[in-house]
């Protein structure tokens, strides 16, 4: 109480009688928050703030910083995580012998392949968070510098290759880097960006065709150069998935088909390796034939896993039988090891992945999403059923491992990258989407009407 004046009044005004105001209202969708009782309460996780809950305090909201993904984002990043951890444990199964004889430690090669997973990993994460913008802005700079790259395999000392082929890019104590798969990468980003400009004349081919074939043909001939034929099949896949995708006529597809098969034709009958190794799948006796040990004991191995295989690390082709056993041929010792079933394992992470990119493929709207889904899509789905069908006997041996799986540091980078890039666009096309009210706020909102 305030001390009263000679005249017996307060020297203090009265105060305002309080009024309670009325607080916003939430959204629909919003849930009231639920403040956690007792001492200390308003700093607590549960109630939101960041420090504290006094006046002048901001707050953050977890939700907004742990924003959940739309459910094609988590079926493809799922389906991805599980093909690197398993194909993690197959390097480590496949390779412990062959590495045991060159260094001396049967996880060599498991370390080597660890620690580019632990590179791609993180580089998918964060070409997951980069907004597609960016891509369609640096697609010429991303090409022609993959393109660079692959120069200096072709035309510098710095190119190195095996088996005829010259492909790898070493650069002093660096690891060797194929500049092919950054290709692959620039590939189907250039794609998405040029048809999503030309998506009003996609029909034309003038305007359409004729310069992605241009730009891309010059893209894979540099590889070509490097007599590396496998590669040269799937990136021209790649460059027939996005057309196709894109609306382009068949047409047009057809005569880039026909285009494409003769200049293979070409390409294969000028070198005597490529030919034995066509004449080792159809004839392994003949004389020209190219040794067919390598395809024998790849058919060997998956004869002796039968159904339920001989047990993981168990393997008897890994024992300097099945050369390339951790790379090209890695599914032949997935057959030997976990039998019929872990080869069907196979066959159906790469089925959940195609699931996953299709249904990315179709819930967005986007010309450029579009045509790198389907690009990517094309190339690891293609590429998984290439190096199947070698092991199994129906394509002669091109040399092109399994994606997410085989060793090869850059391989599966690149292929990380490249997922990481159609996660972005699955990002943008969950967060673009509307979102499903609850029966719970729609009761709430109806209430506040009435």
């Amino acid at each position: 109480m305030t001390a009263p004046t000679r005249l017996g009044k307060p020297t203090s005004p009265r105060p305002k009688p309080f009024v309670r105001r009325p607080g916003p209202r939430l959204p629909v969708d919003a849930t009231p928050r639920q403040e956690p009782s007792g001492p200390g309460s308003g700093a607590g996780i549960g109630s939101g703030a960041g420090i504290g809950s006094g006046p002048g305090i901001a707050r953050i909201s977890l939700g907004r910083v742990f924003h959940a993904e739309s459910a094609n984002y988590v079926f493809l990043l799922g389906v991805t995580l599980f093909m690197v951890v398993f194909g993690l444990i197959m390097v480590l199964s496949s390779s412990s012998v062959d590495a045991h004889s060159t260094s001396g430690s049967f996880f060599g090669q498991f370390l080597r392949q660890g620690m580019f997973a632990m590179v791609g990993v993180p580089l998918m994460l964060v070409a997951s968070r980069v907004p597609s913008r960016f891509w369609k802005k640096w697609a010429w700079v991303l090409l022609a510098g993959a393109c660079a790259l692959q120069l200096l395999v072709v035309f510098t000392p710095l190119g190195h290759g095996a088996f005829g082929n010259k492909n790898w890019l070493q650069i002093g104590s660096l690891p060797a880097l194929q500049p092919s798969e950054a290709i692959k990468v620039a590939m189907v980003v250039w794609m998405g960006m040029f048809f999503a400009k030309k998506w009003d004349r996609v029909r034309e081919w003038r305007y359409a065709l004729f310069p992605a074939v241009l730009v891309m043909g010059a893209a894979i001939g540099l590889v070509l150069l490097g007599n590396d034929l496998g590669t040269v099949i799937i990136m021209a896949g790649i460059l027939l998935g996005c057309l196709f995708f894109a609306g382009v006529p068949l047409r047009q597809l057809t005569v880039v088909l026909l285009a494409g098969a003769l200049g293979a034709f070409l390409f294969t009958v000028t070198s005597s390796n490529r030919m034995g190794r066509i004449l080792a799948l159809f004839s392994p006796d003949t004389a020209g034939a190219t040794d067919p040990w390598q395809m024998q004991n790849g058919m060997f191995a998956l004869a002796s896993g039968g159904v339920f295989g001989v047990g993981l690390g168990n393997s008897h082709s890994k024992w300097n039988w099945l050369p390339s056993a951790d790379t090209d041929f890695i599914f032949a010792i997935i057959g030997e090891e976990l039998g019929l079933i872990g080869a069907v394992l196979v066959l159906a992470l790469f089925v959940l992945l195609a699931v996953a990119f299709l249904r990315i493929l179709h819930s967005t709207a986007d010309p450029a999403a579009r045509v790198t889904t389907a690009g990517v899509m094309v190339w690891l789905i293609g590429q998984g059923l290439v190096n199947i069908g070698v092991v199994l006997g129906v394509l002669p041996t091109l040399g092109v491992p399994l994606p997410l799986i085989s060793s090869g540091g850059t391989a599966l980078i690149s292929s990380l990258v490249a997922i990481g890039i159609v996660l972005s666009f699955a990002r943008e096309t969950g967060r673009d989407a509307p979102q499903p009210v609850s029966a719970v706020a729609a009761r709430r909102a109806s209430r506040r009407l009435s």
